[in-house]
């Protein structure tokens, strides 16, 4: 017997209700006086970051497909002067790595200075991707990687091992101060 349970979605009237201006974009977006970038939907360029695994399905009118990418999950980025770029992922089911270097691309900042958030390496499905991911962070080299709650704890523990000053442990109510040198 297959098993399924709807996830859960913001409703746009709801919000309305609420008073809130629902936007629904899936290029890049610019808010507070042009300050924040919102990355819109992310690329998927690197040949190890593959998505949701087969389990992960949608209905389509006529039946199940498997759904391999969640095209909503968004990141937040910022340029802190003199430092380099600020990312902040949601889930990172795009893959960290493409989020990382579709945040490149649509700022041409190079330099990576932190990099906080879910980095969704947990599980049999995504821990082949750990090494891959390390191996690219490691070129890209940013300044502080602050992994979340879906990175896991293999990829924690290898993404300490391997880069050592720039990994910090997270955890919800941690708060981080990056300024400017």
């Amino acid at each position: 017997a297959r098993s399924t349970f709807d996830m859960p979605t913001l409703s746009k009237k709801a919000l309305t209700g609420e008073g809130f201006e629902v936007i629904e974009r899936t290029q890049p977006s610019l808010l507070v006086d042009g300050s924040v970038l919102i990355t819109g939907e992310v690329d998927r360029t690197t040949d190890f970051e593959h998505g949701m695994p087969a389990p992960h399905q949608a209905w389509h009118g006529d039946g199940w497909q498997h759904d391999p990418r969640v095209i909503d999950d968004q990141a937040l980025v910022v340029h802190l002067k003199d430092r380099g770029l600020v990312v902040l992922t949601g889930c990172g089911h795009a893959g960290v790595i493409n989020i990382v270097r579709h945040a490149q691309r649509l700022t041409g900042v190079a330099t990576l200075h932190a990099l906080l958030g879910g980095f969704h390496l947990s599980g049999p499905a995504f821990e082949p991707v750990i090494a891959p991911t390390i191996a690219a962070l490691s070129d890209i080299a940013p300044h502080l990687i602050a992994p979340g709650h879906c990175t896991g704890w293999r990829a924690q523990h290898a993404l300490a091992a391997a880069l050592p000053d720039a990994w910090i442990a997270s955890s919800s109510g941690t708060t981080y101060r990056l300024t400017r040198t």
